[in-house]
């Protein structure tokens, strides 16, 4: 009867050892939602020629990063559908924990003068532009400039830009 007391409570530590395990490993799974607690992200910067986006704290760089656009990237974005990365300033207004392409942050496109503009030419400006990270599955990323006019980096840059950039930063996107 001992030996059987003595047995069952092996078997009771190894079940707890490995939920214990377990739970470690669990915890040691990558996320894609990071932490960060460095200097404030005052604004962004994109240079669309260069292919360069900037995380700014006032007047330093924070973070540089190599970015894709849209398909037709020269030029204003003027109306739905035309490939091109809005040109001016913006805001981040909103973000996607759940984006088709890994996480994303929104950028206030259209705003009152897009909607002119396109208006005036009898076409929708379209909207739902964003700095993103890769593709999911189902969406081909073919080459550069492969979005429909967003800005686009590695999944492991979005995850820092994501848990850096707070709703409300501007966003200044120059040629």
């Amino acid at each position: 009867m001992q030996a059987m007391g003595q047995m069952i409570a092996r078997d009771v530590v190894r079940a707890g050892l490995l939920i214990i395990l377990a739970l470690g490993l669990m915890s040691c799974a990558p996320s894609k939602f990071r932490t960060y607690n460095g200097p404030e992200v005052t604004r962004i910067v994109v240079h669309k020629a260069d292919r360069r986006m900037l995380l700014m704290h006032h007047d330093r760089v924070l973070r540089a990063y190599r970015i894709d656009l849209g398909f037709a990237p020269e030029g204003h974005k003027q109306v739905e559908g035309d490939g091109r990365t809005p040109e001016g300033r913006y805001y981040i207004d909103r973000r996607n924990p759940n984006s088709s392409f890994h996480l994303s942050l929104g950028i206030s496109y259209p705003n009152p003068q897009d909607r002119e503009r396109a208006s005036m030419m009898g076409k929708s400006p379209g909207g739902d532009i964003f700095i993103h990270g890769g593709p999911r599955k189902g969406i081909d990323r073919k080459g550069r400039d492969w979005t429909a006019g967003c800005i686009a980096v590695t999944n492991r840059e979005m995850e820092d830009i994501y848990a850096m950039v707070r709703d409300g930063t501007p966003i200044d996107i120059y040629p």
